[in-house]
């Protein structure tokens, strides 16, 4: 009689939790590190395991929480998307009746869910349960069709008008607007370079509104823009890894926790080789008081050290003779 994978077992007692309502929707699952404790297998073993329940719709993973049970509604909807792909006839009325508008919403919904890498006219044309050509009569490919995602994406929030007073509060009111569109929709810091701006009026309406902040101030236009590339870029900057950890979930089934569990010996290696005192005691002295590297929390300390530094040089600027500026 053929033996069943221990992965295969494990997916087996979790989805009976879960059937049995013992792991409700939104319930964190085991990490990989506790059901290999658990069951006496290695971390690829339960990575895999759960990457079953992911596969079935059982599961989803979480940026920085781990493998969550899925509720109802997702899971419906996962159960529904393959007869969506391999339906190869769908309703006309559908065809007929489908928009752009719709189309850009399926493909940002498939890029903040799967990634940009996942993203696809074939892909968005089953999310919408159309013909693969459908999307086409809209966009004219995939290019064009992230542009329009990324414009609808920064174009959500906008700002009150009403500014509030001082550049400093304007600047940091720009910076969080655009992280809380990152933290939505993180793939938007994967698309170009800052060496290479894309022309989209969503994205504008942040531009001018970060750079009226540091009008008036006695800044020369390339000034102006150097502060303005500066405070985009810190943003964007941490933002990258958004979906970068991710993907990097995604592709392993390892948490943070568990990825770093798993590099514990090689950085054993390097802390205990003495060649690197100040990195080792540090490390030390962050595992004795506990220490969670949270993106969120580095965006605050980075904007305020930024704004500080855009804070001298105004101050200097002030400070300078008139006939000297």
């Amino acid at each position: 009689m053929p033996t069943i994978p221990r992965y295969l077992g494990i997916a087996a007692d979790l989805r009976d939790r879960i059937v049995r309502g013992e792991l409700v929707p939104g319930a964190k699952l085991p990490s990989t590190r506790r059901i290999a404790d658990e069951w006496g297998v290695a971390t690829a073993t339960a990575a895999k395991a759960l990457a079953v329940l992911i596969q079935e719709g059982l599961a989803y993973s979480e940026p920085r929480s781990g493998t969550m049970v899925t509720g109802p509604s997702r899971r419906s909807a996962a159960k529904t998307a393959p007869v969506q792909r391999s339906s190869r006839r769908p309703a006309h009325d559908k065809q007929q009746d489908l928009t752009r508008q719709q189309v850009v919403q399926a493909a940002i919904a498939i890029a903040d869910a799967e990634g940009l890498a996942a993203l696809s006219m074939r892909g968005v044309a089953a999310r919408l349960g159309v013909a693969a050509m459908a999307p086409y009569r809209h966009v004219a490919g995939k290019d064009e069709l992230v542009m329009l995602m990324a414009n609808a994406a920064f174009g959500e929030r906008g700002y009150p008008a009403q500014s509030p007073p001082g550049w400093r509060m304007r600047l940091e009111l720009c910076a969080r607007t655009l992280w809380s569109l990152y933290r939505q929709h993180p793939w938007l810091a994967q698309l170009t370079p800052i060496t290479r701006p894309l022309p989209l009026p969503s994205l504008a309406a942040h531009a001018e509104w970060a750079l009226a902040a540091l009008d008036g101030l006695g800044l020369s236009a390339s000034a102006m823009c150097d502060m303005h590339v500066l405070l985009f870029t810190h943003v964007q900057g941490i933002a990258i890894h958004l979906e970068r950890e991710q993907h990097a979930l995604g592709a392993s089934g390892l948490s943070e926790d568990d990825w770093m569990d798993h590099q514990a010996p090689a950085l054993r290696s390097i802390t205990e080789s003495g060649r690197y005192p100040t990195f080792a005691t540090m490390l030390t002295t962050l595992a004795a008081e506990g220490y969670d590297l949270i993106l969120d929390d580095l965006f605050e300390l980075g904007l305020r050290s930024l704004l500080d530094g855009f804070a001298i040089r105004l101050d200097r600027k002030a400070e300078q003779p008139t006939n000297a500026r």
